[in-house]
């Protein structure tokens, strides 16, 4: 049900909300409007900055970080092997820093560049945190620092509600699950050589696992906001980028070790119901992600004898992109 204007202005006579809020409900209702009609039916919305200032200000960031490090340095962080009361104080003093900028330039400014910056500065500074806190040693120090990570990227994506940071949650999961089981004797040692055993065992299980379940929270914020325009979508769209590779991996991987044409035949077979299915949920990141993981991967795998699946893959994904609309239909 839409709320006319006479129904606004008779609720500020009512005082069940105040004039200040009715006109916030307004412009808050025209910006969604906006958006939604900017919007073909087919798009995607994409965007890494507004504008050539904002890679001004990343530049500004990135240097500023930078020198801050070489100050901490000074003061006793050894950025190697954090350790100590000073390298925890430092890491927690730098990710309030870190907070205070984000205040400005994400809640306020509303800038998209800079803010994915932060989460990635925010992100390596929490890395910083947790080796300080947990000490540097094996798989279980790995997975108790990742763990660290994904509490304070959580809160990070909770307060600034940056979609990119979701991604970075997410493989911070993924490293704890991983680093985590190795240290239970899940995984074998082997678990360290990921393209290599990964088509095999529980490692696969759990990949593929942590695939779909990222893809199902993914999908669940797609049809919250099928109209793309909230940090829903764009959330989702990071987090469709994460599921992909860890759904293609172990399938792709033992295609691909099947050898010869018949394995990459096998391959773009593949690839092709993952095209269907970005297509009926209509994300094109989706299938970028997957395909351009498994151009990785057939690389990585057959050296230069995957240029037939290589060439079908890339000619696969300019046929989709200049046929989506019709597709789609």
């Amino acid at each position: 049900m839409m709320l006319s204007p006479d129904d606004l202005r008779a609720a500020v006579a009512k005082g069940i909300v105040t004039e200040a809020q009715s006109a916030q409900l307004i412009a808050f209702t025209e910006a969604r409007r906006v958006a939604r009609d900017s919007l073909t039916p087919v798009e995607e919305p994409f965007v890494l900055f507004k504008g050539f200032n904002e890679i001004f200000v990343v530049v500004g960031l990135v240097i500023l970080f930078t020198g801050w490090c070489g100050v901490a340095t000074l003061f006793g962080l050894n950025m190697q092997a954090p350790a100590g009361t000073t390298s925890v104080l430092l890491a927690l003093l730098t990710l309030a820093g870190l907070a205070f900028t984000a205040r400005y330039f994400t809640l306020q400014r509303r800038m998209i560049a800079p803010s994915i910056a932060l989460a990635i500065m925010t992100l390596l500074t929490s890395m910083v945190l947790g080796f300080a806190l947990i000490g540097i040693g094996g798989a279980a120090e790995v997975a108790m620092v990742s763990l660290i990570v994904a509490v304070v990227m959580s809160g990070f994506y909770a307060v600034f509600r940056v979609p990119f940071a979701a991604a970075l949650i997410a493989g911070a999961v993924f490293s704890a699950l991983w680093s985590g089981l190795t240290a239970a004797g899940v995984f074998g040692p082997e678990a360290a050589g990921f393209l290599v055993i990964s088509q095999n065992g529980p490692l696969s299980l759990m990949t593929v696992l942590f695939g779909l379940a990222v893809f199902a929270l993914a999908m669940r914020l797609d049809m919250s906001d099928p109209m793309r325009v909230s940090t829903r979508s764009g959330t989702a769209f990071w987090l469709h980028i994460v599921a992909a590779p860890a759904i293609v991996n172990t399938v792709a991987l033992n295609l691909l070790r099947s050898g010869g044409i018949a394995g990459q035949s096998s391959l773009v077979a593949f690839l092709l119901v993952i095209a269907v299915i970005a297509i009926v949920i209509d994300r094109r990141s989706f299938l970028v992600s997957g395909a351009g993981y498994s151009v990785i991967l057939a690389s990585t795998v057959f050296s230069g004898g995957a240029a037939y699946a290589i060439l079908v893959l890339g000619l696969i994904l300019v046929l989709l992109g200049a046929q989506w609309d019709g597709l789609r239909r």
